[in-house]
């Protein structure tokens, strides 16, 4: 029998929304199905699977991974039903646990590979890379004597990672140093950074607006987002404070209810997101529950074609409560529902069991979020020649095998480049305006409130 234990996840990356469903692996759970539920036909079509096992096993060229190929047949069974139904063996599935939590033991650094080597992008605060002393722009040549030059970036990356209170000695090169240096560390527990804020405004003018940009949905997103409102409040007297700008740009997703919390959090009643099964009585609904962190200030919220799932589903909740102008490009169109179910060490498979609507009823899928303020941020000449699969704007829509929309037409993408320097942000240098009131829009409401849509 199925034991589930609900947790619900959105994501691009894991197939919008995740329910972690316990199941008792063994040969046991297949054979209730076949008792059950098999007609003679699927039995036939499950000898013939056994029959083709059987000769790859005994007559290929070389002796097959027995293993391999069972989780390859799985696989292939799953994602022909469509791009977000897919088989993750033990070690994708632990991988995407940990990004579920938003933390892991490790050092704390973010990094990058140049050269073949593994380059220190940035020490995050207050962890063991940044009170060791690493630095910005060191280059990690051995990790516990063992060569870097070789690995890949994400083979480097799981040697830092262990469990906490281990060490590891990292030789590091560093420009203007004579000789390399050894560096010894304890891996401590690390939260992924997902939500980054600060004071925004005009160059030569003040800053009375706050920025939080929220790049994933993760355990931790929903603290991190209260502490930001709270430490701009602090920074920003309430009487200057002209609003905020909330960046979901480019973000794939993650947890619902990281997504119903953020979205709770600047609603004070009505439905967030509703999510309905082939069977009606699999629909869910979750609603806000009251108290607005932000007393009320007006909000903007920044989307494109990169923001997608648990991303959608708080656009889509403040556009239709009129809490929240959506401003830039459209959305990714990632709308169904995913039940993870664990197969004890033998990883997970990902199964797309519903789809999500906004509270309006809309539904998303294959067609994004369409902004209240169209502005699309155009790829720069000279990165168009660098960005990888070209630019062509690429959406839900575009993949193979995707379900259909049920309700209404089906979208393209839109582009999903966000330049790194501020200045050249055309699609955050317009919310600005609109919250300072350098320029207006019948779209961007003066005084909105939240409240049950008509």
């Amino acid at each position: 029998m199925m034991r589930r234990t609900p947790l619900f996840f959105l994501g691009a990356a894991a197939g919008a929304v995740l329910a972690v469903s316990v199941i008792q692996p063994g040969v046991t759970q297949f054979g209730a199905f076949a008792k059950s539920s098999a007609t003679s036909d699927t039995y036939r079509q499950l000898n013939l699977f056994g029959d083709v096992f059987e000769r790859i096993r005994s007559d290929y060229v070389e002796k097959p991974d027995e293993t391999k190929l069972i989780e390859a047949a799985i696989n292939g069974m799953l994602t022909s039903l469509d791009p977000h139904s897919s088989y993750m063996d033990a070690k994708t599935f632990k991988d995407m646990q940990i990004q579920t939590r938003g933390e892991f033991g490790g050092l704390g650094i973010e990094v990058s590979m140049e050269d073949g080597l593994v380059k220190v992008v940035a020490p995050i605060d207050d962890t063991p890379a940044a009170r060791a002393g690493v630095q910005a722009g060191d280059l990690i040549t051995h990790l516990d004597g063992e060569q870097v030059q070789g690995l890949t970036l994400q083979q480097a990356v799981e040697k830092m990672r262990g469990p906490v209170n281990t060490p590891i000695t990292l030789r590091i090169t560093r420009k203007g140093a004579e000789k390399p240096l050894e560096i010894k560390l304890v891996r401590d527990t690390i939260h992924i950074r997902v939500v980054r804020w600060r004071e925004e405004g005009k160059e030569g003018e003040d800053k009375d607006i706050g920025y939080i940009r929220l790049s994933s949905f993760t355990e931790q997103t929903a603290d991190a987002l209260k502490k930001a409102i709270d430490d701009l409040a602090k920074k920003i007297p309430a009487d200057k404070l002209k609003g905020f700008i909330i960046d979901l740009r480019n973000n794939p997703g993650g947890l619902l209810d990281a997504a119903v919390d953020v979205s709770d959090a600047f609603l004070d009643r009505g439905e967030i997101v509703s999510t309905r099964g082939r069977n009606s009585d699999e629909t869910q609904r979750r609603n806000a529950r009251g108290g607005d962190l932000t007393k009320g200030k007006p909000i903007i919220v920044l989307i494109n074609g990169g923001s997608a799932s648990a991303s959608e589903i708080v656009a889509g909740a403040l556009q239709d409560h009129k809490r929240a102008t959506i401003l830039g490009s459209r959305s990714f169109g990632k709308g169904s529902v995913q039940t993870i179910m664990p197969l004890g060490a033998n990883g997970a498979i990902r199964l797309t069991t519903a789809r999500y609507y906004t509270p309006s009823g809309r539904s998303i899928q294959a067609k994004g979020i369409d902004p209240d303020i169209e502005l699309i941020q155009d790829f720069p000449e000279e990165q168009k020649a660098k960005a990888a699969g070209g630019v062509e704007p690429r959406g839900e829509s575009s993949l193979r095998g995707h379900l259909k929309n049920d309700k209404e037409d089906e979208r393209t993408g839109s582009p999903a480049y966000v330049p790194t320097d501020p200045k050249e942000d055309k699609q955050l240098g317009m919310a600005i305006d609109l919250l300072r009131g350098t320029i207006t829009n019948a779209a961007f409401p003066p005084n909105p409130k939240s409240g049950v849509p008509n």
